[in-house]
């Protein structure tokens, strides 16, 4: 079950990021921040109980930011994503 929920959380994240990458989703769309958030939880969760200290800092990091981004954005704010090339 643990490796399960490793891989949905890794394929989320990176479908997301392949349909933005693809112009499929627009990074600062709901579906892109959830899909973002629900991955980066489920990897969180999986670091937190094998104690893998930097695994559980990056994904939850990225786990904060994808949620505080939605928040943002429930409350009318602008969720700033870089259009650099």
């Amino acid at each position: 079950m643990y490796d399960v929920v490793q891989v949905t959380g890794s394929l989320l994240i990176l479908a997301a990021f392949v349909a933005a990458l693809g112009g499929r989703l627009q990074q600062s769309s709901y579906t892109y921040l959830a899909v973002n958030f629900a991955g980066s939880a489920a990897l969180t969760v999986t670091a937190v109980l094998s104690r893998e200290w930097g695994f559980i800092l990056l994904e939850g990091v990225w786990a904060a930011v994808s949620f505080w981004s939605m928040v943002r954005k429930s409350l009318g704010r602008p969720v700033a994503v870089s259009h650099g090339s």
